[in-house]
């Protein structure tokens, strides 16, 4: 295979051949003396069919019916008119004498929505023995949307989403619960049947579909990435017709939704009075500044334009789309421009027995960040109101006399922090129909992502901030690390690239024997990724600050002492994945269903002998709608029972040093009269680090009723991963470097999932459909022991600690067998006493002032949601359409770390506090310790997103659908929850933790317009 694609398709001569004729194929139109014929197509029930196709049988002539259905074409006599329309069975009309024709479309009994993209092929929901989900474009959430992955929000039960209003953050993706703690936990995407792609390439108007395998059955033909669930993304193709062109595009208008319950000026005083202190004349400044309004913009402003082509022959078919983004973040600074190029082709040869598919998708954005963030919002919520941005003569007003404390408008203000990032994604796929019901199929995939980072820190830096004070907040359980800006600007500038080429090539036989049926694909895979290739370098001591981070030139390092180049913490890596795969689908006469499935599966990133793992998979499935016990009963129409187990592997978060040992430099030595650099092993090598495996029971019921009015899905589930990779500290008796990457413990995961949808009402000038879902989740840490020679055998491990005023080294979460992953461990607060002193419980059950470290924690609740849910409200009305979404959690609880950090009433008055320490004494040293105090309930419920829309009634032969449409999103949310917003982070080990890392949730009014023509 691989001579004929070398020697025949990309030969200097075949491929240029080839293009003509594929060029000659699309292009060519069909002439002679023609008439003209009309007519109107309109659905069973009246209402017209717009967009639909409307092709002269065996000739290339073609259109689409305008919007009130109607349509006219060239054709003559005896030729035949093939009408065709998503979710109606295609229809011919032969051509007699008469000049018009009035066309009615029946309802399709397997429509679009009704096939489901899974690995390696397509199934009819009918067919499913799998828990899978699918969602149509429309049912998509609305607004402006930078990541792809919002779309999906309080869709998809089971699926938990949460993202910030930073528009350069992906939203963290947990199907199912959490089910390992070293990696991101997001889900694998494979868009086009390319696997691992990436999400971000994808513009939301060119989804046709998403497919959310969740069981195990479904996912493990996708083995040792599948633990998280896989999301199948299917693009928008070209189909039989004239060329159609649609535009969509909105512009929206962002506000900040909700702010942090802060002290102003004269609150600040007024504590200050009741406390008996008066804040020093450095501090009041006699100014009220809202120090979080002053790093924001008033509104922020996001537009999106997608212009979309496609056509297509009895032979060919091509779709092409070109989208622009821009989104504004509310912070200062910060924002995301993209832009998205996607073509797929397809070209059908041998009489249709060969299909050519070409797909390619490039994406480019630039993303702005607001500098130093993390810092920026400590400092905007600490700062003293009382003291102004500016001094009288226009300079940033600085208070050096208190540490640790910097004008946040000073450092978005003179600092610059820019990413490009490219994406390219391609693939060209073949398949081939053989004798002997035979298909085979190859996909040949690349991938490459691109990364060019800078960073610019002006003089204003080492002017004011090389104090040695200077400390930059990672997210919560990242720590903080010092920063120095030496002299003259500090610059950082960086370019990596990743890549990932694949080839998958499958064998599918499929035989019907009587009321037998039977299906098989053989197949295998091969990819090999390349990640961290590149450099990155800084520099100091610039001439001016006006190029920023684009001229190294202008700098000197070498004339700064103690200065050393950053060569970036990033090792160039390159990983090998290699799989075959089984799966065979029987099923009696559609009634009786099963399914079994085997992988196979090796990778580099595990230890040498460790490296293969098997990850197999059955399931059953029984349509009880086909007994005639069943048929009988009139209002069901559908009722099908799954039962399915299956195992998959995870390798996500898995780099290809994970069980290799590593070195790195370790100050200096002596030798012979020179100082060398010492090395020292800082993680050691484990030759066992094998798969994590994470298996799934599921039972499920798909049933639909009243001829289809009212359908959905319930399922029950249980999934548990054992052999969880985690990093240890170990005993240099055992290795060196103290530290090692081991198989440790088991965690389990068990929940019920619902979903219903129903067609309330629909006639002819109104419908109303509406859909609810809803999940549970049970997340619990069965075991921690490890492997005996490594001694790990505690039954806990803390973790998650911040650096906090006053409780630096402070966790506040452990890992305990018995408990959830992320469960909250701190003090348990009881109150104060009579001189206001707040009082902690021990773990003797008595009140103390001063309670230890450890030793007086308490459990304090789980981060992980009991229930969550989603309402769907979809309207009709003439032209008119309104939908409605409404989401929600229930039941977890949030450690607000940031209330607490602002609850530090010690330094009142020199810093902000929070307006809910209006009570606390100032003499309350412990007051801000991280306790069940902090600990608050999460749940909420957000009206998500409505729009009201309207459909132009247009009578034309240029124009053939016009929709205008408004949008609001984040219209309110009901909540107790006290930070800026309780939709929290929930990947990583550290979920439901709220310390300083928030970003402004915004209300969004968005206007747009869809134009076809």
């Amino acid at each position: 295979m691989m001579r004929i694609l070398k020697r025949g398709l990309f030969s200097h001569y075949a491929l240029p051949a080839m293009m003509m004729l594929f060029l000659v194929c699309i292009t060519t139109s069909v002439s002679g003396q023609q008439s003209q014929v009309s007519g109107t197509v309109k659905d069973e029930k009246g209402e017209p069919v717009a967009a639909a196709t409307v092709t002269v049988k065996g000739k290339n002539v073609s259109t689409t019916t305008a919007a009130n259905g109607t349509f006219t074409i060239a054709a003559k006599a005896n030729d035949v008119l093939e009408i065709s329309a998503v979710s109606f069975t295609t229809q011919e009309v032969k051509v007699t004498s008469s000049a018009s024709y009035n066309i009615v479309l029946a309802t399709s009994s397997v429509a679009l929505t009704d096939v489901v993209v899974v690995g390696y092929g397509r199934n009819s929901k009918r067919t499913l023995t799998s828990a899978i989900t699918s969602v149509k474009p429309e049912d998509l959430n609305r607004g402006a949307i930078g990541d792809v992955g919002q779309l999906l929000q309080g869709k998809v039960p089971g699926l938990n989403i949460t993202a910030s209003g930073d528009p350069n953050r992906s939203a963290a993706v947990i199907l199912r619960g959490a089910s390992t703690v070293n990696s991101p936990q997001g889900p694998f995407y494979v868009i086009d049947g390319i696997p691992g792609a990436d999400i971000n390439a994808v513009a939301p108007d060119d989804i046709a579909s998403m497919d959310i395998l969740k069981d195990a059955s479904a996912t493990a033909i996708y083995g040792n990435r599948a633990s998280n669930g896989v999301i199948m993304v299917t693009t928008k193709k070209g189909k039989k017709g004239r060329l159609q062109t649609t535009y969509n595009g909105y512009v929206g208008f962002e506000s900040v939704s909700s702010s942090i319950k802060l002290m102003d000026a004269a609150q600040l005083r007024a504590y200050a009075q009741k406390n008996n202190f008066t804040p020093s004349t450095n501090d009041d400044k006699g100014a009220n500044t809202n120090w979080m309004k002053a790093v924001q913009k008033e509104s922020a402003l996001s537009h999106n334009h997608n212009l979309s082509f496609s056509g297509g022959t009895d032979k060919s078919n091509y779709s092409a789309s070109l989208n622009y983004l821009k989104k504004d973040g509310i912070m200062l600074q910060s924002s995301l421009e993209r832009v998205i190029g996607r073509i797929s082709a397809e070209q059908h040869a041998l009489n249709d027995h060969l299909t050519f598919g070409l797909n390619i998708m490039s994406s480019s954005s630039k993303s702005s960040n607001t500098p130093l963030q993390n810092m920026v919002f400590i400092q905007a919520v600490k700062y003293n109101p009382m003291s102004p941005v500016y001094n009288a003569d226009g300079t940033f007003f600085e208070n050096p006399n208190n540490t640790q404390y910097f004008n946040p408008v000073s450092i978005i203000k003179n600092a610059q922090d820019d990413t490009k990032y490219g994406s390219l994604q391609g693939s060209f796929t073949v398949e081939a129909k053989l004798p002997f019901n035979l298909t085979y199929n190859a996909n040949l995939a690349y991938q490459r992502g691109t990364w060019l980072h800078g960073e610019y820190y002006n003089r204003y830096y080492s002017q004011n901030y090389s104090t040695g004070s200077f400390y930059v907040n990672g997210d919560p359980g990242g720590g903080r690390g010092l920063r120095t800006f030496y002299s003259n600007g500090l610059a950082y500038r960086g370019y990596y690239q990743n890549s990932s080429k694949t080839l998958e090539s499958y064998l599918t036989w499929a035989k019907r024997f009587g009321d037998h049926n039977l299906k098989a694909v053989l197949g295998y895979s091969w990819q090999k990724n390349t990640s961290n290739e590149g450099l990155q370098a800084s520099q100091t001591n610039f001439v001016n600050d006006y190029t920023g981070y684009n001229n190294f030139g202008l700098g000197n390092y070498q004339t700064i002492a103690g200065f050393a180049v950053d060569f970036g913490g990033s090792a160039y890596e390159e990983t090998n994945f290699i799989s075959d795969f089984l799966r065979v689908n029987y099923d009696f006469k559609e009634k009786i269903l099963f399914q079994a499935s085997v992988r196979r599966d090796g990778s580099s990133v595990f230890g040498k002998n460790k490296e293969w793992g098997y990850f197999p998979a059955a399931s059953v499935a029984w349509r009880l709608s086909e007994e005639e016990f069943i048929k009988n009963i009139a209002f069901i129409n559908d009722l099908k029972l799954r039962v399915s187990y299956g195992e998959t592997g995870n390798a996500f978060g898995l780099g290809a040093y994970t069980a290799q040992r590593l070195y790195n430099k370790s100050g200096t030595y002596y030798s012979g009269g020179t100082f060398e650099s010492a090395f020292r092993s800082t993680q050691g090598a484990n030759p066992d680090l094998q798969w994590e495996v994470t298996a799934t029971k599921n039972i499920g019921v798909d049933y639909g009723f009243l001829k289809g009015k009212i359908s959905g899905s319930i399922d029950l589930y249980e999934k548990i991963t054992t052999d969880m990779i985690f990093g240890y500290n170990v005993a240099q008796s055992i290795d060196p470097s103290g530290f090692m990457y081991l198989n440790v413990g088991k965690i389990r995961n068990r929940g019920i999932e619902f979903s219903v949808n129903i067609n309330a009402v629909n006639q002819k000038n109104f419908s109303w459909n509406t859909g609810l879902n809803f999940a549970t989740n049970q997340n619990v840490i069965l075991d921690l022991k490890g492997p005996e020679q490594f001694g790990i055998n505690a039954d806990s491990t803390y973790y998650t600690r911040i650096d906090g005023t006053g409780t630096t080294g402070s966790s506040l979460q452990i890992m305990a067998v018995g408990g959830p992953l992320g469960q909250f461990y701190s003090y348990q607060y009881t109150g104060k006493n009579a001189a206001g002193k707040s009082l902690f419980l021990t773990r003797s059950k008595t009140d103390t002032t001063n309670p230890t470290s450890i030793t007086d924690y308490h459990p304090l609740g789980s981060p992980h949601a009991k229930l969550m849910f989603g309402w769907n409200n979809n309207f009709k009305y003439k032209n008119f359409d309104f939908n409605f979404f409404v989401r929600g959690v229930l039941g977890n609880k949030i450690f607000n770390a940031t209330r607490a950090e602002l609850s530090y009433v010690a330094t009142a008055g020199q810093n902000n506090i929070s307006a809910y320490a209006v009570d606390d004494a100032r003499t309350d040293a412990r007051n801000n310790h991280f306790s069940s105090r902090y600990v608050e309930d999460g749940s909420y419920l957000r009206f998500d997103n409505a729009t009201l829309g309207y459909r132009f009634n247009i009578k034309n032969q240029y124009i053939s659908m016009l929709r205008v449409y408004g949008t609001v999103n984040n219209l309110f949310v009901i909540t107790k929850y006290k930070g800026i917003d309780p939709e929290i982070n929930q990947g990583g080990a550290s979920l439901g933790v709220d310390y300083n890392s928030f970003y402004p949730k915004t209300r969004t009014i968005l206007l747009g317009v869809s134009v076809g023509f």
